[in-house]
């Protein structure tokens, strides 16, 4: 099939292989200890979050920063909070391991019982206003910007952009090409950065696209402001930005 006619599940798919290609390729020092990559362990439950959400062109790319321990690290789809992505969206593959594992950050999968807060928060409010996933994805979809986890030896969960300069650089560029094939393919207008990180890398991978920029309040529960009333401080963000009616 032509590239300019392909269907976007398939650019996604093709462009989440070589990501995951990509960042298998890169080194990381202490006190980074452990990293994980869901591409890799969880693709069959990344697969099929793609096949199924990104069939058509979508208007609106919601943007994380990376995988959180109890969401995509066990799903394999962003944001992925387990009944989320297993009741509402309808994904249940089977999840492999990362080698090595964390001893304390084990991967269990869809038979995890801790929950990821964000994602419950965000996939929550998309239930609660579009209630079927089919009205969801028609206009929009969900990505992370980078596809790892980081944790130290402790367990302690590290952030992208609290690696060193040169760690970053690198990452950073295969994480940019992505996110401009992951654009493109969808046809987005916008992309809404969920959380400052997010938005600024976006700023800057697609600062040559004919793309806007967004970005609502991120709803970790590290987060003060997104303790009080996320869901409603992220739906009248949309709304100010003319992305969703009041």
């Amino acid at each position: 099939m032509p590239a300019d006619t392909a269907a976007p599940a398939d650019i996604l798919i093709e462009a989440a292989e070589e990501l995951s290609r990509s960042v298998q390729s890169l080194a990381f020092a202490d006190p980074v200890a452990y990293v994980y990559n869901p591409l890799d362990y969880a693709w069959a439950s990344h697969e099929a979050y793609l096949r199924a959400c990104a069939a058509s062109p979508s208007r609106i790319v919601f943007l994380g920063m990376n995988p959180g321990p109890y969401g995509m690290a066990q799903t394999g789809v962003p944001f992925g909070e387990i009944p989320h992505v297993r009741d509402w969206i309808g994904i249940h593959e089977p999840v492999q391991k990362p080698r090595p594992e964390h001893p304390a950050r084990p991967v269990e999968g869809f038979d995890c019982a801790r929950s990821e807060v964000s994602g419950r928060r965000l996939w929550g409010l998309f239930k609660e206003r579009f209630v079927r996933p089919k009205e969801f994805f028609a206009e929009h979809f969900v990505a992370n910007y980078c596809p790892l986890v980081f944790m130290e030896e402790s367990g302690r969960n590290r952030t992208p952009d609290k690696l060193p300069a040169e760690e970053c650089e690198a990452l950073y560029q295969v994480c940019d090409e992505h996110l401009r094939a992951l654009v493109q393919g969808l046809q987005a207008e916008w992309v809404v950065g969920v959380g400052g990180f997010a938005q600024g890398r976006a700023k800057i991978a697609l600062k040559d696209l004919p793309v806007r920029i967004g970005r609502i309040l991120h709803p970790s529960p590290a987060s003060p402001a997104a303790n009080r009333g996320w869901a409603e401080q992220a739906t009248r963000q949309m709304v100010e930005q003319r992305l969703w009616e009041n």
